[in-house]
């Protein structure tokens, strides 16, 4: 009796035991097609960056690009398998599941190891829970109140194309050109955030703060999906939140093929590196003839340095009257007969359409629209500036030459913010959005939009002032845009006494 019943089992187990392995491989089958999923969405980021960094990589880029790109068609392979595979399981059929478990087990496998390798291609990618890319004066205010709000070591990191750490950069065409050595403005002394009346934040600020000043780095890729950064050495940097501080780039001649306008000795002011060419320069040159294009802040800064470096100096600008964005033909005039009795020429209502060179491809004439030709030693353009936003085209909104940003100064994109001149933004003074080539919007901006980010991580909100959607406080920036408007019955406000006292302090 007994040895029949186990032979009953016996033959139970030997028949049934083929349909358990098979339930066994179906549940191994859903487990691991989870697992192959997971990784597969893994490898994909992986193939993405290494995409990034490949296409990044414009001086000789450092990573093994034949192996690499083997590894890319390998990875486009092992794909289209995984789609067969799940195509197939999509049928439902069980017995078809059960066949595939092999398979998908194999591909488990087979991913992991593209993965350690990938990663391995990638080599050290450095991660940031925020970075700042640019290094201005945005950032230098953004990383000051990013360290008010309560910042841990290691979590913020600036990427600067420049070789300084962040400051003032008003002082290029102010002090810094002052042909005084002993009081010209040289660094340390204008790091920010001294504009404003601040501590000075030196660069061992930020090392004592935990801060990574990433300097001499240009970010040439960005993919803000994948929340990357690529810098032209192929450096591949993460991050969590992004603010995008890159601030404008000048306006060049070249730009428009003007005749002769790469002769040396054209200076454009803007970084300072520009700076200090233009000091040499003003060394070399002693008591020559130097001409100013354009009449705006730079030109008139620029204008009274180089009369007060015994510069022969003649200013030239298209425009009826100097400033025309901010003064009226009144405010003009009292600056415009101030520097004229200063012994500075101004030429109004003609453009420069070439230069003229030496042997040794110096400038020494510029070329007017209208005719005359003026002897140049020096040139110094100050036409404009561009935003820069290349890096983030197609990525994120934009609105008036900027990145569309709302009143915390928020992009389209989560976690990416833009400030300073980049920054298209809405001022609820005028009910419309506006984009602001100011310093003091800069520091501003920089500040609020740390507030927003931090209060959004703790789910407070932020109370602005009547400047709500701006976020800036007080009533100097209305009174900034109130002239841009050109409001006439405007006089000579305190706005307009400081701007004085800065353009000719170094006549003083």
């Amino acid at each position: 009796m007994a040895s029949s019943f186990n032979f009953v089992i016996g033959s139970a187990k030997f028949i049934f035991a083929p349909i358990e392995r098979c339930l066994n491989c179906k549940r191994n089958f859903d487990e691991n097609m989870k697992v192959l999923q997971k990784l597969l969405k893994e490898l994909n980021t992986v193939k993405e960056v290494i995409e990034l960094r490949l296409s990044a990589e414009i001086h000789g880029g450092t990573m093994q690009t034949e192996e690499v790109k083997n590894w890319l068609d390998d990875v486009q392979r092992i794909k289209t398998e995984i789609e067969i595979i799940e195509r197939k399981a999509k049928e439902k059929k069980f017995l078809s599941r059960v066949f595939l478990g092999k398979m998908v087990e194999e591909k488990v496998v087979e991913l992991k190891a593209f993965l350690r390798k990938g990663k391995a291609f990638l080599g050290m990618v450095k991660s940031f829970k925020y970075i700042i890319v640019g290094g201005g004066v945005a950032a230098g205010y953004a990383a000051r109140e990013f360290d008010r709000q309560g910042l841990k070591p290691g979590q913020l990191a600036i990427i600067s194309k420049e070789a300084v750490a962040p400051y003032e950069r008003p002082t290029l065409s102010k002090g810094y050109l002052n042909p005084n050595p002993k009081a010209a403005a040289r660094l340390p002394e204008f790091h920010v955030c001294v504009g404003s009346g601040g501590d000075r934040l030196l660069p061992d600020w930020y090392k004592e703060k935990g801060i990574q000043l990433i300097l001499g780095t240009e970010i040439v890729k960005v993919n803000l999906a994948l929340k990357t950064l690529v810098s032209a050495a192929g450096e591949i940097f993460k991050f969590q939140t992004l603010i995008i501080a890159t601030g404008s780039t000048v306006i060049r001649l070249t730009d428009f093929q003007v005749e002769g306008a790469d002769a040396k000795n054209i200076f454009y002011l803007r970084e300072l590196e520009d700076a200090d060419k233009l000091v040499e320069s003003i060394k070399m040159k002693k008591y020559g003839k130097a001409v100013i294009i354009g009449g705006g802040y730079i030109g008139l800064e620029v204008a009274a340095a180089m009369s007060i470096n015994d510069f022969d100096v003649t200013m030239v600008y298209p425009d009826p009257w100097c400033m025309p964005r901010l003064f009226t033909p009144t405010m003009a005039a009292f600056y415009e007969s101030y520097y004229e009795n200063k012994g500075i020429k101004i030429i109004k209502g003609t453009v420069s359409v070439g230069f003229n060179a030496n042997a040794n491809g110096e400038v020494k004439g510029v070329k007017l629209k209208d005719g005359r030709v003026l002897e140049a030693d020096i040139v110094v353009v100050g036409v404009g500036a561009r935003p820069l936003t290349a890096l983030f085209k197609g990525q994120l909104e934009e609105d008036k030459g900027g990145i569309k940003t709302d009143g915390f100064f928020k992009t389209s994109m989560p976690g990416v913010y833009a400030v300073g001149d980049v920054a298209t933004f809405p001022i609820k003074l005028y009910n419309e959005m506006r984009r602001v080539e100011h310093v003091d919007h800069a520091r501003k901006s920089a500040e609020h939009a740390v507030k927003a980010i931090k209060a959004n991580e703790t789910e407070t909100t932020i109370h602005y002032h009547r400047s709500q959607n701006l976020g800036l406080t007080g009533s100097k920036m209305e009174r900034l845009l109130e002239l841009s408007l050109k409001v006439g019955h405007l006089k000579k406000t305190r706005l307009l006494q400081k701007f004085q006292d800065s353009i000719l302090q170094l006549r003083t």
